[in-house]
């Protein structure tokens, strides 16, 4: 809704002294004549024409037709009897803001006939005046039946883009649910069973230790394989889960650090060949945290990134030149730092901080997810 003072119509094309010119010059054509009386009708004309317009602004359903018909009407009779046509111009941006169908194209052609009747009968009695400024007159005729059009659909395109955006955002939110489900259902068909077996294997291994020591081992190698098994399953599932890739997640870097007014460099590439989306996934995140510990804790000038992979294992780098880092022991033992070392342990990483003029944190990750330890055989 448009404030008390904002009566000028909103268009990219044309600014607010535009505006105010159109709405000085009806008084050069009003005091050019020599009647007094005509003089007091122009002003009171116009004084009117703009209350109405300003009402019409806040008016809905017959009011609204009610006063932009007030204003045709003013327009018509400021364009007869003084030769100002540009008020149309007010009418013809407000128009093409009517939502209702039907009613926009009864105003829009009522207002054009109006519009062309008033300039033939002022032409015939005005025939000087309007052919001093003809080019102006036929400019106006256009911009009256081409400027409704124009705002009534922008308005339209905007409305279906703000639909088109909602229906988005409503996909996104069904893709989430249904994307959580499936990972429920999976980890429940996956796990489930498995853990369910662990216990049951674990809880019978414990009463047969004393009673029976080679059918307890047993179990025991049961239980371990079991639990192998789902940890390579869980792997899998976690691989197959929609990952954040390097790229993207440079460029979202990239504008944190920018917000945060500190320098970004990068070397090396962000865009992985051949690392396994998992892998990846760890990378994004660890770089996420890393970066937001040097903007909270760093006082860093500038960032820079380093982003290696070879055929055997991706090397990340992020280092600073601040001080915040090196002395922050809520960086050093926050529970941040320990997540990201959990997660690079669960695909065989290692992470490494180096405090020297900033701090330099190095994370490596292995291209081929291997067991940490070598498995024990039992013949």
């Amino acid at each position: 809704m448009n404030k008390w003072y904002q009566i000028f119509p909103k268009n990219p094309w044309l600014s607010v002294y535009a505006w105010f010119i159109f709405c000085i010059l009806p008084f050069f054509f009003i005091f050019r004549s020599s009647s007094i009386i005509e003089i007091a009708i122009g002003i009171s004309l116009l004084i009117l024409f703009f209350l109405s317009y300003r009402l019409s602004y806040n008016s809905r359903s017959v009011y609204l037709y009610i006063w932009i018909s007030i204003e045709i009407a003013i327009t018509i009779g400021m364009t007869f009897l003084f030769g100002y046509v540009y008020l149309s111009l007010f009418l013809a941006f407000f128009i093409g803001n009517i939502k209702n169908k039907i009613g926009f194209f009864i105003i829009y052609g009522l207002h054009i006939a109006f519009l062309l009747l008033a300039v033939i009968f002022g032409f015939s009695s005005h025939s000087e005046l309007y052919l001093s400024q003809m080019p102006f007159v036929i400019l106006t005729i256009i911009g009256v039946i081409l400027l409704p059009f124009n705002t009534y659909n922008r308005h339209k395109r905007e409305k279906l883009e703000n639909q088109l955006e909602l229906a988005n955002k409503q996909i996104s939110h069904l893709k989430v649910i249904e994307e959580r489900e499936r990972i429920a259902r999976d980890l429940h068909d996956t796990l489930g069973q498995k853990l369910s077996l662990i216990g049951l294997k674990s809880d019978l291994a414990g009463k047969l230790v004393h009673r029976d020591p080679a059918r307890a081992l047993e179990e025991i190698q049961d239980v371990q394989q079991t639990a192998r098994t789902a940890l390579k399953e869980v792997r899998e599932l976690v691989s197959n889960i929609r990952t954040t890739k390097v790229e993207e997640e440079i460029i979202r870097v990239q504008q944190l650090l920018r917000a945060a007014e500190i320098d970004f460099v990068f070397f090396g590439t962000s865009s992985l060949t051949s690392t396994p989306l998992l892998v990846e996934n760890v990378i994004c995140m660890s770089l996420k945290e890393a970066v937001t510990n040097v903007i909270k804790h760093s006082q860093a000038t500038t960032c820079t990134i380093l982003v290696k992979e070879t055929k055997q294992e991706v090397l990340v780098q992020v280092q600073d030149d601040g001080d915040g880092m090196s002395s922050s022991g809520q960086f050093l033992d926050g529970h941040g730092l320990i997540g990201m070392k959990e997660r690079l342990e669960f695909v065989n990483g290692t992470l490494s901080i180096q405090q020297e003029n900033g701090t330099k944190l190095t994370v490596r990750i292995p291209k081929v997810i291997l067991p940490k330890h070598k498995e024990v055989s039992h013949d």
